[in-house]
């Protein structure tokens, strides 16, 4: 934290503090409008109801009191303003130091167990599966959901289709290393929107969800030329290139016309983190495992 923001969030924790503190005091000395000086002209009234103003409950000032004087009291002993550590010294990322430490010394044992096994060993273990399960869960739901289908611009990972491969080594190796797949949008190069749907109905007759017909054979031309360089001449893909087989009818983004439309004209950026930073190896060999077995007949 720099000493700029640090400043910034003393500024705005003390002067909050005195800001709650001059408000509660203000109202313990509010006069009331029926202490005889206040004209009852200048109450309001609206529907038959005049609205005075009558002092808060005893209880609520108690209440509100305690929780200054308690929030003035837990700054003076933990961190809160700024840099200041707090009387105690406690600071967040030791205690999550200590507990790393003790839960790595309960678990790492398990996991180096579980290292020494094969994927097609684990991917079929029920004890490693559920290890699995949850690293999946916790690293990787958010993205591919919590049954591993995944969604708009996220591959599902349970029907055995692969952009970069579903061996284990592969899988593997987009856990550890991340992807980052990149198709490059091509209205600078189609310019005729007739061209860009020609060539989008002939992507959708691929896969059997669009009937061949004179736009279709004029898109195919396009798609000879253009397309078929990361795609294959059949179609198929390249999954060293991460390039999906277009002649799948599951589709990451949509097999609308408009759809295939909008990824011909601008283009699909897709981008799955690296973990080496985040899990240790055992435990991406066990993750391995488990979405390995999604695929297991």
């Amino acid at each position: 934290m720099s000493n700029a923001v640090s400043i910034y969030i003393i500024f705005l924790v003390v002067g909050s503090i005195i800001f709650y503190t001059a408000l509660f005091l203000g109202m313990r000395t509010t006069s009331h409008h029926d202490d005889g000086k206040t004209d009852i002209n200048d109450m309001t009234s609206f529907d038959g109801i005049t609205e005075t103003n009558h002092p808060l409950p005893g209880w609520w000032l108690w209440i509100m009191g305690i929780s200054i004087v308690f929030g003035i009291g837990y700054l003076a002993l933990y961190p809160g303003l700024g840099k200041i550590k707090g009387a105690l010294g406690w600071v967040s990322y030791d205690d999550y130091n200590a507990n790393t430490v003790k839960e790595n010394k309960m678990y790492d044992p398990i996991y180096n167990a579980f290292a020494k096994e094969s994927i097609d060993d684990l991917s079929v273990n029920f004890k490693s599966l559920k290890i699995g399960k949850s690293l999946f869960m916790n690293n990787c739901a958010l993205c591919h959901g919590l049954d591993a289908k995944g969604g708009n611009g996220f591959p599902n990972l349970t029907n055995n289709k692969w952009l970069y491969g579903g061996t284990p080594k592969e899988i593997k190796t987009s856990i550890t290393n991340g992807r980052r797949g990149k198709m490059p949008g091509y209205s600078p190069v189609i310019k005729d929107d007739a061209d860009v749907e020609s060539t989008a109905l002939y992507v959708l007759s691929l896969s059997g969800k669009n009937e061949q017909s004179s736009l279709t054979d004029k898109g195919k031309i396009k798609f000879n030329t253009i397309c078929s360089a990361c795609h294959g001449m059949n179609a198929k893909g390249n999954k060293f290139l991460g390039a999906p087989d277009l002649t799948d009818p599951q589709w990451i983004y949509g097999s609308s016309l408009n759809n295939i439309k909008d990824t011909i004209k601008n283009g699909r950026n897709g981008v799955m983190p690296a973990h080496k930073s985040v899990l240790t190896k055992e435990q991406i060999h066990i993750l391995t495992a488990y979405i390995y077995s999604l695929n297991k007949s």
